[in-house]
């Protein structure tokens, strides 16, 4: 054998020998639990629109509860279920929410140990078998059509410390935990998800508040008026009926008066019981049929019929009106004691127990045409027929007739659909309000009028 063959012969054994080194050298292996690193959690979920409801579950570390919050695409509309069926003004939030959990990834794997699931605050909020009140995440659960699950996870409900918009996240039965980078908004809050103007009301156009001040003989329905307050605006400035030359507006009051009015908002609902006119504000000339439920609904929360068929509540009311002829009418009933659902939902019985922050308001509204005198109509509408350029005299000062008219119609329609739209929103509830909001409302004489102070 020549030296040329035993070279290639020992090259090709050592190359092999490197190769079987190769492939026989142990190498680490790369675990199971970070294999699906970077994977979404719910890929077939990519449209926020297929959502059709969204619960939040949360935990009360306090009562020991878990407290569920969820809304709901039904009838055409977005509903609370908890609350009644009260209208979910905030579907853009449930969007975003929804938004939040598409294309969520499993960033980095942090645990597949449950003893570890208090400390990253990952307890599903619904577990039974677990005995530790801390620790617990809060559930997300995002359903379609025939109640299909699109996405569901427990969610630590604080961002991971010094990470911002991480959160650690797991999903339901089981353990594994990432921490994953989430652009998510969480909120249970009833008043996070309605309407937050309550009023819709241009505090610009108010031109005209009365505050009745007045006390009901609860048994005989006899009401005695203490005072009424007659503010009207003259411009940018509030004055009073019955206010001397010496006297002038508390500027700061009156602001307050106008911010409670502009800002007010609910923190519950309660519905109104079936075959209550929702919308009245007085009884017809024909009667009003009462049943005893209503009567019972309507006096358990201050609410009274006086002798001559007016509705009256016991801690007076105001009245708000605007410039475009729609008035609200803000009755103020009684205090409503508790805290949490029994506030927001009227979950539990009523009781004396708790705080008293809140209280009942019933709110009604109506429009007053008269306000605005009808213009003049044209004699003839002959003028609609024609060309223009063939107008006479007469036509021009027709067309501007009818035109002043038309604007006039428009106005008219405009406050009484307004008014109508209103009473109808207003229509199957009773709200509950905060002490706050009712003291800036509910002043009297001496909070708003004082003696003018002398030049220094």
């Amino acid at each position: 054998m020549n030296e040329i063959k035993k070279t290639i012969i020992y090259s090709g054994a050592a190359i092999l020998i490197a190769l079987l080194a190769f492939i026989t050298t142990p190498r680490p292996a790369t675990p199971d639990a970070f294999l699906d690193k970077g994977d979404e959690f719910f890929p077939e979920f990519t449209d926020p629109n297929t959502a059709a409801s969204l619960e939040v579950i949360d935990f009360d570390s306090e009562t020991g509860e878990a407290v569920p919050f969820k809304v709901m695409f039904q009838g055409g509309k977005w509903s609370i279920p908890s609350h009644h069926e009260y209208p979910a003004d905030g579907a853009d939030r449930l969007a975003k929410t929804a938004a939040g959990i598409i294309g969520t990834q499993k960033d980095e794997f942090r645990s597949d140990n449950p003893n570890d699931h208090i400390s990253l605050g990952v307890i599903d909020p619904l577990d039974e078998t677990a005995t530790s009140l801390e620790g617990r995440g809060q559930r997300i659960t995002i359903r379609g059509q025939n109640d299909q699950i699109l996405a569901d996870l427990i969610i630590s409900k604080e961002e991971i410390e010094g990470r911002q918009k991480f959160r650690y996240v797991r999903v339901p039965d089981k353990n594994r935990v990432y921490a994953t980078r989430m652009d998510i908004d969480i909120s249970t809050k009833f008043s996070d998800w309605i309407e937050a103007d309550l009023l819709l009301v241009d505090k610009d156009k108010i031109d005209e508040v009365t505050l009745k001040d007045y006390s009901i003989n609860e048994r005989t329905g006899s009401l005695q008026s203490r005072d009424n307050i007659f503010l009207t605006k003259d411009g940018d400035k509030w004055k009073a009926k019955k206010m001397s030359s010496k006297q002038e507006i508390v500027d700061s009051k009156i602001k307050e008066l106008m911010s409670g009015i502009d800002e007010l908002s609910i923190v519950g609902v309660r519905t109104k019981p079936a075959g209550l006119s929702q919308s009245l504000t007085k009884m017809n000339s024909e009667g009003l049929a009462m049943n005893t439920e209503a009567v019972m609904s309507l006096q358990s929360r201050g609410f009274y019929f006086t002798r001559d068929g007016s509705l009256v509540s016991n801690e007076g009311e105001v009245e708000v009106s605007t410039s475009e002829g729609v008035s609200y009418t803000l009755r103020f009933g009684e205090v409503v004691f508790g805290s949490g659902l029994a506030v927001t939902a009227g979950t539990e019985d009523a009781t004396k127990e708790g705080s008293g922050e809140n209280r009942y308001l019933f709110i009604t509204t109506s429009f007053d045409g008269s306000l605005f005198a009808e213009p003049a109509k044209p004699r003839n509408t002959e003028f609609i027929a024609k060309a223009d350029s063939l107008w006479s005299d007469a036509d021009k000062a027709n067309k501007n007739l009818h035109d002043t008219h038309n604007k006039w119609l428009a106005k008219i329609q405009k406050g009484k659909k307004t008014s109508d739209d209103l009473n109808a929103r207003f229509a199957k509830w009773y709200y509950v309000i905060s002490s706050s909001n009712f003291d800036k409302l509910h002043l009297k004489r001496s909070d708003l009028v004082q003696e003018k102070k002398k030049d220094s």
